[in-house]
């Protein structure tokens, strides 16, 4: 459950180019410049090209309050809120809201992704309809700087990233206040409860409690 195909329904981004040629999410992150700064050139005249390498659809709404550093492109529909802080290598789908105070950097959203209030996202994939309360945040960096794994029941998957927040499958939805440690996947339509301090993989469908208590939903 931890490969690319499995967390996510790929048409819904536009970035499903360079998802497709990975086998684990985590993978593209170092790719996301590149990618952004060849996928803007390609884009038509639905899109304004804003100041170096930032392409923001016509029907995106943009607060005055709002920075956007590129490379970025910012999708149709999608609304950029008060004191919105995009640093950087951020490839934003249709329909997303970037809220108040909402940080981010090297990231891909999908369509209709939900950061509205007060988080951080950093070197992270969320997908198709991922949610995250207020206050809730991606941690991407560990305490002792070493290079980040991916666990799954007993299993190291190696990185070989110094940065790596959390990958987001389709439709999770994560509780105010909570925490996602560096290398966090959730599987689809998993809940995290609020004040939650998540690291690892959690399975798709699942309600995760606390650590070691996470239920199967019914």
């Amino acid at each position: 459950m931890l490969k690319t195909a499995e967390l996510f329904d790929l048409s819904k981004t536009e970035a499903r180019e360079l998802l497709e040629t990975t086998e684990y999410a985590w993978e593209v992150l170092p790719a996301i410049h590149d990618f952004i700064l060849s996928y803007g050139e390609t884009l038509g005249s639905e899109y304004e090209k804003r100041g170096e390498d930032v392409w923001i659809h016509k029907t995106a709404k943009v607060a005055s309050t709002a920075s956007v550093t590129g490379p970025a492109i910012i999708g149709e529909e999608t609304e950029l809120r008060h004191c919105a802080f995009i640093r950087g290598n951020a490839f934003v789908g249709r329909g997303v809201v970037v809220g108040n105070s909402t940080e981010l950097k090297n990231v891909i959203l999908f369509d209709k992704v939900q950061v509205p209030h007060y988080n951080y996202v950093g070197d992270s994939v969320l997908g198709y309809r991922a949610h995250m309360g207020a206050g809730s945040i991606v941690s991407n960096v560990k305490s002792d700087k070493t290079l980040v794994k991916v666990k799954e029941e007993g299993a190291e998957y190696p990185t070989g990233l110094k940065k790596m927040g959390a990958i987001l499958g389709d439709c999770v939805e994560v509780g105010c206040g909570s925490v996602l440690n560096p290398g966090t996947v959730v599987g689809p339509e998993s809940n995290i409860y609020p004040l939650s301090s998540v690291r690892g993989f959690v399975p798709a469908h699942s309600i995760y409690k606390k650590e070691g208590e996470v239920a199967q939903k019914r």
